[in-house]
């Protein structure tokens, strides 16, 4: 009897096993995400590859970032339009200009391929959803620290990118803070372009005209804060002119350290890659079945927008984010 049992549960996890090797795969071997980004030479963005590599391996599934080596909104659109022609199963971009990707990523969810916008939106597009910074309360915390570190008095100079969305919400946030601190004014507007060396310029070309006194330097995004630490530091202005800067790339990091830049607002680029892919993936699955489709439902199956937060960077706190830095898998460009 016990012999005819231990057969008959042989049988059993037999045919359990049949049927578990006819299962298809949740994931198919041809499944690809994107992440498209207007300046894969910043640090900022390999910090994103490295958690697009991680959910990759997470998940399972191919990922691959790309985009122009210098900031090029129309580079990046070409970036774009290469990726969904390769009809993968979700995009991940951070829209550089609103305008200029609207109608590429409302063409692309058309099409079936699941968009999502990534630390720059296209609010106007049909992309699925946004996941990043809120910005305008990014933009806050800036304004709160330049009060703060100027004793809510003196002229500052704004360093940003005007034409992107996420920037301006940032200005906006900020300009919302400094209406209580009236001996606050920005007295300067500088785009950089998103290159340091530009800011650098800058910086030096309005400091030598000696227009008006200067006393803080806000930047917006992550190359004015070191571009303006270098024009200050070889004109011997270093903590004479307080600097808040935003990111953390490592120059603005080595700038913290040295006393050159007070704090930092920094971002999350990591988890909006890790989280970004695996929102398009369940997209992709259909697993949330509040809708029978998510590109024919009358309403998104997902958040519309996730904020992954921000996080001041000083001297007290340096050595912390460093090492965590440290820790993310090394990017492959």
């Amino acid at each position: 009897m016990k012999s005819s049992r231990a057969i008959f549960g042989l049988a059993v996890v037999t045919l359990a096993m049949s049927f578990a090797a006819c299962e298809k795969p949740y994931h198919q071997p041809e499944e690809k995400y994107y992440l498209v980004v207007a300046n894969t030479g910043l640090p900022y963005w390999q910090e994103a590859q490295a958690g697009l590599t991680d959910i990759g391996k997470t998940a399972g599934v191919k990922v691959e970032m790309l985009g122009p080596s210098t900031f090029s909104p129309s580079e990046e659109l070409k970036a774009f339009e290469q990726a969904v022609s390769q009809n993968p199963s979700g995009v991940l971009v951070s829209a550089s200009d609103a305008a200029l990707f609207k109608e590429p990523i409302d063409k692309a969810v058309l099409q079936g391929i699941p968009v999502i916008c990534m630390d720059a939106d296209s609010p106007d597009s049909r992309r699925v959803l946004f996941i990043g910074t809120d910005n305008f309360r990014a933009g806050q915390e800036s304004g709160k620290l330049i009060a703060k570190v100027l004793g809510g008095t003196g002229n500052v100079v704004l360093i940003t990118l005007p034409n992107q969305l996420n920037t301006l919400e940032r200005q906006r946030g900020m300009e919302d803070v400094l209406k209580k601190y009236p001996g606050v004014k920005i007295v300067e507007t500088i785009d950089d372009k998103g290159d340091p060396a530009t800011a650098d310029d800058a910086v030096k070309e309005l400091i030598q005209k000696k227009k008006q006194k200067i006393d803080g330097i806000v930047g917006l995004e992550a190359s004015g804060g070191q571009g303006a630490a270098e024009a200050l530091h070889l004109l011997d202005l270093t903590g004479k002119i307080k600097i808040v800067a935003f990111d953390k790339d490592p120059a603005t990091l080595d700038a913290i350290e040295k006393g050159w830049i007070t704090a930092t607002v920094a971002q999350k680029p990591y988890v909006m890659a890790f989280y970004g892919v695996r929102f398009l993936d369940d997209l992709h699955h259909n697993v949330v079945h509040e809708f029978k489709d998510w590109s024919t439902a009358p309403a998104g199956p997902l958040p519309t927008f996730v904020d992954t937060g921000t996080a001041v960077i000083d001297s007290s706190n340096l050595a912390t984010f460093r090492k965590a830095l440290a820790e993310h898998p090394k990017p492959v460009l």
